[in-house]
């Protein structure tokens, strides 16, 4: 069951991080600019947002089973999409298709966990999922690197087809975590309706805030790194994908360390932590990025600690946000995830938008998300001092 939840929720990851090597590749294949590629991110993102708010109520009102495997089928015909695309804009399209795909694994593997556990145990269960589903980025761009050299960027796409049939049979074998009784009785449009309320409440607010933010400057990253790494510092392909394993080590490193404190120190005092290291990382990449001070190494340090946040922060925000609604799990799982790749759709977007061919743009738009996602988390505490 771990296993195929960790498969469910690695599919935001294993659909971007294959492709990345292959961008620069992909661009001039099909003569656009790194600009208009860097969008097939951004595209993504918005079929990913989009995705989760329906599926999170689908899935509260008709089981978590039925809607993933509705999921599966989409994310299958969106990569046969792009894998017989023929010019960028038609990538992008297809790219919308996928992700809302893929955002059904995701968000119903997260209100699975949180129909199974509770409090500082979801947490850490939420932990392990991530530090398993991390092994897809971890070898994503390096798959994706060697696949480019060996069959072209097309067959990326066409082994994502394969993935997304695998995880399609193994589907009968996870069993349905909301039982019947459980199940939310009210239509649909109130449903999406009642978002509206969840975001007036300023706790949910905070931990979605300090999550969002951080994955604005995430994507931000992920677009970036292609072009300023590949393109502006000569970084061949392969090595590319090193140089992004190492963040993801990182990541999973951050996450063991936290399952193991969460117990401890309580979820809310790690994503303290977690926001203040991502926040002075942030601001030393963009001092870095501005003077080219370090050259390639300038970049990756603050860039490789920036990432390594990642397992104080998202797991500890989303599991705080989880707590307060346990009959809502799958509408809050939907909220938090739609405004985390909402920013995401922000922070890849305005590193296209402001694209000069320098690091400046990803250094810029990753400062700005780190100093956000502590400031949420200071909000959070003032709302824990009233409670």
């Amino acid at each position: 069951m771990l296993g195929i939840l960790s498969l469910l929720m690695g599919f935001a990851s294993i659909s971007t991080d294959l492709y990345l090597p292959a961008m620069p590749a992909m661009g001039h294949a099909l003569g656009t600019s790194s600009g208009m590629m860097e969008w097939t991110v951004s595209g993504y993102l918005i079929g990913f947002s989009l995705g989760q708010l329906l599926w999170g109520p689908v899935s509260d009102r008709h089981g978590r089973r039925p809607p993933v495997a509705v999921g599966l089928v989409l994310f299958v015909i969106g990569s046969a999409g792009c894998a017989l695309a023929g010019s960028a804009s038609a990538i992008i399209g297809w790219r919308v298709v996928q992700a809302v795909g893929a955002s059904a694994g995701v968000v119903l593997s997260r209100a699975m966990v949180r129909d199974l556990f509770e409090g500082p145990r979801a947490a850490q269960m939420l932990s392990t999922l991530i530090t398993v589903m991390a092994i897809a980025p971890l070898l994503g761009p390096v798959a994706g690197g060697e696949i480019l050299a060996l069959a072209g960027w097309r067959a990326i796409f066409w082994i994502l087809v394969g993935v997304g049939l695998l995880t399609l049979f193994a589907l009968p074998t996870l069993p349905e975590t909301l039982p019947v009784e459980r199940r939310s009785r009210e239509p649909l449009g109130r449903a999406l309706m009642g978002y509206g309320a969840l975001l007036g409440d300023r706790r949910l607010l905070g931990y979605a805030g300090a999550g969002g933010f951080f994955y604005g400057g995430m994507f931000a990253y992920i677009a970036g790194t292609p072009f300023s790494y590949i393109t502006y510092h000569h970084v061949p392909a392969q090595l590319y994908g090193l140089l992004f394993a190492a963040g993801i080590i990182g990541i999973m490193a951050t996450n063991m360390i936290n399952a193991r404190l969460v117990v401890r120190f309580g979820s809310d005092r790690l994503l303290t932590y977690g926001t203040m290291g991502a926040a002075g990382a942030a601001l030393v990449l963009a001092l870095a990025a501005r003077t080219d001070w370090g050259r390639l190494w300038g970049l990756a340090a603050p860039l490789f600690v920036f990432v390594s946040a990642t397992g104080f922060i998202v797991a500890n925000s989303i599991a705080g946000a989880l707590n307060d609604f346990p009959e809502r799990a799958g509408a809050v799982s939907a909220l938090v995830g739609a405004l985390q790749y909402g920013s995401g759709i922000v922070g890849s977007g305005l590193v296209g938008a402001f694209a000069d061919g320098t690091p400046w743009p990803m250094g810029c738009v990753i400062a700005l998300a780190g100093i956000g996602s502590l400031l949420c988390t200071r909000l959070l505490a003032r709302t824990l001092a009233h409670h």
